[in-house]
């Protein structure tokens, strides 16, 4: 039997798996950028990286810009890449988000595509919008 995107099952099986290897992708990038924090700056030196340092960087400090992160991954800067595993994970469900609207396109199902539309249209308000407002502290 062929199996269509709009079904139920099939749906839920590329959601879940959209999940699945963006946490895994995540998890392996943040895992490298730790080998090579630890190969760069040895076991030792470690306790530095995770001392609680009230309003303060732990480690010496870097742009938050993806542009920034980008140059430091493209380096092998360990806690650019990091970051960038991070930003995989914040990324992850953002993904699922816009894999279902073509989803619930196949599914021809019209209300869904413009919640969920909404919805991700939020999310990307809240995450590259809503940190450049003056005085908007989260």
């Amino acid at each position: 039997m062929k199996t269509k995107a709009s079904d139920p099952d099939t749906m839920n099986a590329v959601l879940s798996a959209v999940l699945r290897y963006g946490v895994i992708l995540s998890a392996a990038i943040t895992m490298l950028g730790t080998a090579l924090a630890l190969e760069r700056y040895g076991l030792s030196s470690a306790s530095q990286f995770v001392t609680y340092l009230p309003n303060q960087v732990p480690h010496e400090p870097f742009s938050t810009s993806l542009g920034a992160m980008f140059s430091g991954v493209l380096a092998l800067d360990p806690f650019s890449i990091i970051e960038l595993g991070v930003v995989a994970l914040m990324a992850t469900p953002v993904a699922r988000v816009l894999i279902s609207i073509f989803l619930f396109a196949a599914e021809k199902d019209r209300l869904y595509v413009y919640i969920t539309a909404v919805v991700l249209t939020l999310l990307l308000f809240s995450m590259l919008v809503t940190p450049s407002i003056p005085l908007f502290h989260a």
